[in-house]
């Protein structure tokens, strides 16, 4: 069950940034002639809207043709009204633009009803104490929690990390311990860590981990806003300087991902609760627009540059110029799915 809920979440996904092409492409008076979820093999289609609507056999993407606007057929170009080709560049970026930014929407409206819901965050309640750390040598034990660092209350471990990791000089901790209140004194030392990409870096930390124990973030109607506002940011820029890094290599290619480990993790995620899930949904949709913006000519980011260039140059890229480039860009879209593939079969067998 699990794994449908994955399938059905990765093809809702893929809808709203299709559509946020199809609806665009309306907007701007162009024929719209297929909406496809999937590649490949229809498995059932029909028509509305002067379009054919249609699933296919392999949910790995999906595709809005428009008319004059081939992927597999670059030169197969129209210039009549209602084509593609016939607007200008601007507008056809629009066209493009208007994918990527419907997953951002859509990660948005997710993580305002997560915020409606009262999303689960990690409590400052001390799980273990690390021999000869600051916090040992300051007396914290296990269960302890954190109410204050230097009169500044805190509510949640994010929020305590984030102050001993900008800290200057020694702190002042106001804990909690079977029932009453006690002061500590210490001084985070700087530390070798990883973060979430996996690279070794330098932290201010006071050696203990979290006990696991959460609560609900209570959110004003109005503060819901901010938080998925907030959210969408964070997952945003997340994605966006993980892509920087393994462009540079700072991230090993063997972290990235295909299918596989979105449609399981999607499903690790169904089993934790419909919470997870939407949290998931969220991240996953930001990822589709994000990647979607990378100047590969198969995707969204590829036509942007052409259009970019038209629009600059005042002169329409050359066919063969064109269709080399966008042959390149197949090639190196099928190599990192080949790539993500492999490292999920790796992982599997792992």
């Amino acid at each position: 069950m699990s794994w449908l809920v994955s399938l059905i979440v990765l093809s809702a996904l893929i809808f709203f940034h299709e559509l946020g092409h199809y609806l665009a492409a309306r907007l701007m008076g162009v024929y719209v002639e297929v909406f496809s979820i999937g590649f490949g093999n229809k498995l059932a289609s029909f028509r509305a809207w002067n379009t054919e609507w249609k699933i296919a056999m392999i949910p790995l993407g999906g595709y809005v043709k428009m008319k004059g606007q081939d992927d597999s057929d670059p030169s197969a170009i129209s210039y009549d009204n209602d084509s593609y080709n016939s607007k200008t560049p601007m507008q056809r970026i629009f066209i493009l633009l208007a994918g990527p930014a419907a997953n951002f929407i859509l990660a948005f409206v997710l993580y305002f009803f997560i915020a409606l819901g009262g999303p689960n965050i990690l409590s400052p309640v001390i799980g273990e104490v690390v021999k000869d750390s600051p916090a040992f040598a300051a007396g914290l034990e296990s269960n302890d929690t954190i109410r204050s660092i230097n009169a500044v209350e805190i509510s949640t471990w994010k929020e305590m990390a984030e102050i001993i990791s900008t800290s200057e000089g020694t702190l002042s901790l106001e804990i909690q311990r079977d029932g009453f209140i006690e002061h500590k004194m210490l001084t985070p030392e700087l530390s070798e860590t990883q973060n979430m990409y996996g690279e070794t870096i330098q932290r201010k930390m006071i050696g203990i981990s979290s006990a696991g124990v959460s609560h609900k973030l209570e959110l004003g109607f109005s503060d819901t806003f901010s938080y998925a506002a907030e959210q969408t940011v964070f997952a945003s820029t997340l994605i966006f300087t993980g892509v920087k890094k393994l462009i540079l290599g700072e991230v090993p290619a063997k972290e990235l991902g295909g299918v596989i480990s979105i449609v399981k993790l999607t499903s690790d995620a169904t089993d934790a609760g419909w919470m997870s899930v939407l949290f998931f949904a969220a991240l996953i949709s930001v990822n589709l627009g994000v990647l979607n913006l990378l100047p590969i000519p198969a995707l969204d980011g590829g036509h942007i540059m052409f259009n970019l260039y038209e629009f600059i140059s005042r002169r329409v890229p050359s066919e063969a110029v064109i269709i080399k480039l966008t042959i390149a860009g197949w090639v190196v879209l099928f190599s990192l799915m080949g790539l993500g593939l492999y490292n999920d079969i790796n992982r599997l067998i792992g």
